[in-house]
């Protein structure tokens, strides 16, 4: 379940990574921040700053052009 979400739906870069970087901020430690987009290089551009960041991804999953990305801070 998570704490925050992060509606990206229809926004194109840099505004997903934008967004997520301000929820891992605000978000406390161990807070799952669920980040929903349709932005192609969002979805791989936000893992990787996850990575980068030393955060946890969780989980990756796309549906009918809609990604959802659930990152552990």
């Amino acid at each position: 379940m998570a704490n925050v979400k992060v509606d990206c739906t229809g926004e194109t870069c840099p505004i997903p990574l934008v967004e997520t970087r301000k929820a891992l901020r605000k978000a406390k430690e161990g807070d799952v921040i669920e980040v929903t987009g349709t932005h192609p290089a969002s979805k791989k551009e936000i893992p990787m700053a996850v990575k980068a960041l030393g955060l946890e991804l969780i989980d990756v999953q796309e549906k009918d052009g809609v990604w959802n990305i659930k990152i552990r801070r």
